[in-house]
């Protein structure tokens, strides 16, 4: 017979572990340059957004478009602050997206 306390403890880390499994975007992907779009705009840079779509194939154009959306709303709660490392990091990102 399965006592209370361990039972608890079992689907306590069940639910731990759901809820710490949040992955970023894979480079390369779609939801990836979203992010990187998002960051860019953070960090105060000029982003070409309508260049990068267009780049995009037509079918991933949707995704990046609800992606983005998704990650402009999760930035509002994110730090707004970017050192310079960091700054460059996604402008070299950004500028690697537009030439696509």
């Amino acid at each position: 017979m399965i006592t209370a306390k361990p039972l608890v403890a079992v689907l306590t880390l069940a639910v731990l572990a759901g809820c710490s499994s949040v992955a970023s975007p894979l480079p390369g992907t779609v939801e990836y340059a979203a992010a990187t779009v998002s960051r860019a705009y953070d960090c105060g840079l000029r982003v070409d957004r309508g260049g990068i779509i267009a780049r995009l194939d037509r079918q991933d154009r949707q995704r990046f478009t609800e992606a983005n959306a998704r990650y402009a709303v999760k930035s509002y709660k994110a730090p707004h602050r970017c050192e310079m490392a960091e700054r460059e990091r996604v402008r070299g990102e950004v500028d690697a997206l537009v030439r696509r």
